[in-house]
């Protein structure tokens, strides 16, 4: 009865069928979104974090130069300030992998529809701009922890 009922009625058929396909356009754009809307968080997230870990370098160095550690306290500041140099690096290599998602899901989604909602950087590393090397020796983490290397160097030698 309902074949009898679209070729009775063919604009029927092709209208609901236009319907169908806004309804499927609409679906697919709103997971796009809402995929660019999930890398673009963890980017946040990381820009954050590599945030918060440059304050926590300028607290410490502010409690040892402020406190006048003794030599030996110098020489330990050395430690936390390369890990925090490394994971700041860290941070931002993370950053730059989801950056590259990010720009991949925008660029290919239309026309690749595999590892949707996928948060899997790996085929992205092998990008050299990608590497935690590149990151830690990145124009701005190399100004700002050389800097502070630079300080407290001078700081232990000037005592």
């Amino acid at each position: 009865m309902i074949k009898m009922q679209n070729s009775i009625n063919p604009k029927f058929s092709a209208k609901y069928e236009h319907n169908i396909e806004l309804t499927k356009l609409s679906t697919y754009r709103a997971n796009l979104l809402k995929e660019i809307d999930l890398i673009q968080s963890v980017i946040n997230r990381m820009a954050n974090t590599s945030f918060m870990i440059k304050g926590w370098t300028i607290s410490l160095m502010t409690f040892i130069v402020t406190f006048k550690v003794d030599d030996s306290g110098y020489m330990l500041i050395l430690l936390p300030l390369l890990l925090f140099w490394f994971l700041d690096g860290f941070f931002l290599q993370q950053g730059r992998l989801y950056r590259s998602l990010y720009d991949w899901v925008i660029k290919n989604r239309m026309t690749d529809e595999t590892n949707t909602f996928s948060l899997d950087t790996r085929r992205f590393k092998s990008n050299k701009q990608n590497s935690i090397l590149q990151a830690i020796f990145s124009t701005t983490l190399l100004s700002f922890y050389g800097m502070t290397l630079l300080l407290v160097v001078l700081v232990i030698f000037i005592k």
